[in-house]
């Protein structure tokens, strides 16, 4: 199911995150308070995706200025289309209130699926940026930014 999160849910975000990092390394850096880092002050709305006994499986959110963030779908929940209706709930909420959409993905050639399901979905690259943080090696982080309108 996907809804609203809710503050109740963040705790079992925070679990779900944490099981995201530890597989595939996103967040990149591990974020030192997670609660704030997934419910940040500039947050529009956010959704989650759960199980049929509540367990958080996937986690979208929209930043101000309509950047679609925060998204991740835990490695056992996989491969059920949990991150294209979770990316839908975005859109929908887009289209709705006649809103393009950005977003940002890290550039790097050992993970290119991200990029990969963006691009097959609709959204247009637009540019390249280097990050003002760094990994957690120090080195600079590339960005790829996106764009969808509300009528795509």
């Amino acid at each position: 199911m996907i809804r609203l999160r809710r503050p109740a849910d963040l705790k079992r975000c925070v679990a779900a995150l944490r099981a995201v990092h530890e597989a595939d390394r996103y967040p990149l850096n591990w974020p030192a308070d997670p609660l704030r880092w997934l419910a940040p002050e500039i947050e529009l709305c956010s959704w989650v995706a759960t199980g049929a006994d509540g367990e958080v499986l996937g986690h979208v959110a929209v930043h101000r200025e309509a950047e679609l963030s925060r998204l991740f779908v835990v490695p056992a929940a996989r491969r059920r289309s949990l991150a294209g209706r979770l990316v839908g709930a975005v859109r929908e909420w887009a289209a709705g209130n006649g809103r393009t959409l950005t977003l940002n993905v890290l550039e790097d050639e050992r993970r290119t699926g991200p990029a990969a399901f963006y691009e097959a979905t609709g959204w247009r690259h637009t540019h390249t940026t280097v990050a003002d943080w760094t990994g957690p090696d120090g080195h600079p982080v590339r960005l790829r930014h996106y764009v969808i309108g509300p009528d795509r």
